[in-house]
């Protein structure tokens, strides 16, 4: 795959993008097998945790280019990360199961823990730089960053102690929900779960060089298509996730709400909780501005979208209304980011 990213040899955009989503597929299926051998809640976690890394690298590469545009990248990426999960995603399985099964229950306590963590996260690195005296605009003084970067983190690894350790029956599925066949399916041998690690690892790798071969035809796209520059983060944000929604709306329809909540509000947690420590690091290092702050626009949306979804998922049961709610709000989120 060197051959990709060398001087002398490049692929069209398309069959280049065409290689990272089958890249960024043969990521996740590895990471879902190395899941179903740990079991639940290790192994959405997982899958969130190996999407954010692809997250985090394909962000981090763009940054290093310097081009115009690079200071926004991380919030306009985690800002669609967020609306995408919160809305598209959420809505999209809640629908999907709604219809298949009329009414879907969930455990309330471990969603209710992941709503008051992930509210904290993207008000403090979204909504706060607008507000404070120390720097003008969207921008933290490096002092407020590297602590926000450093609570963020902490209060991310505490929410993956309780997850994982401490209160893991908080995520478990409820009694009585039903499992689909593949759920009993034995799990690979400790060989295979090894083999999986590794080419993980190698996937990922590969993802991060391929999107740093592929960015500028993305940023030419946009630019050329006269959309705004923040297309690009939503570009980028819609395509690591594709194969994580895949996998949540597939547990949806199998009746298997918990799992899909723990893979959407895991991959939104980690996304702010790792991805925000990651760029303020790079930022602080290689003195690079760093634009978190969202505007009036994006502040009203976030309030509208946290908000909805703490009532959706209030009653531990969603039907219809709730998804078709969602993805209205979605819809609107990709309209004025076309349409500003």
């Amino acid at each position: 795959m060197s051959l990709l990213f060398g001087s002398s040899f490049t692929l069209p955009p398309l069959l280049l993008g065409t290689v990272l989503i089958a890249t960024v597929l043969a990521a996740v299926h590895h990471a879902e097998l190395i899941a179903h051998k740990m079991g639940e809640p290790f192994g959405t976690f997982l899958l969130a945790l190996a999407v954010t890394v692809i997250e985090v690298g394909l962000i981090l590469t763009l940054m290093l280019q310097g081009k115009a545009g690079a200071e926004t990248l991380a919030r306009d990426t985690v800002f669609s990360a967020v609306m995408i999960i919160l809305n598209g995603l959420l809505g999209a399985f809640i629908l999907f199961g709604a219809l298949r099964h009329h009414e879907q229950s969930f455990q309330q306590v471990g969603v209710s823990a992941s709503l008051a963590t992930l509210c904290t996260l993207t008000v403090l690195t979204l909504v706060l730089p607008n507000f404070l005296a120390s720097e003008h605009g969207p921008y933290y003084a490096p002092s407020q960053l590297a602590f926000v970067a450093i609570v963020s983190l902490l209060l991310y690894l505490t929410f993956v102690m309780v997850q994982t350790v401490r209160h893991r029956g908080y995520f478990l599925p409820p009694g009585g929900e039903t499992e689909d066949p593949e759920a009993h399916a034995p799990p690979p041998s400790d060989k295979q779960t090894a083999l999986s690690g590794v080419l993980l690892v190698a996937c990922l790798v590969e993802v991060v060089l391929l999107a740093k071969a592929l960015a500028p035809a993305i940023e030419e796209g946009v630019a050329s298509a006269g959309a705004p520059h923040a297309v690009v983060g939503v570009v980028i944000a819609a395509l690591v996730l594709l194969p994580e929604s895949v996998a949540a709306v597939r547990a949806a329809m199998a009746n298997r709400l918990q799992t899909s909540l723990n893979l959407a509000l895991g991959s939104a947690l980690a996304t702010i909780g790792l991805t925000i420590p990651a760029v303020a690091m790079l930022s602080l290092v290689q003195d690079l501005p760093l634009a978190l702050g969202l505007d009036s626009k994006g502040i009203v949306l976030l309030s509208l979208t946290l908000l909805v979804t703490t009532q959706s998922l209030a009653t531990a049961r969603t039907t219809v209304l709730q998804g078709v709610v969602h993805l209205v709000i979605f819809g609107v989120f990709v309209f004025t980011t076309l349409v500003p």
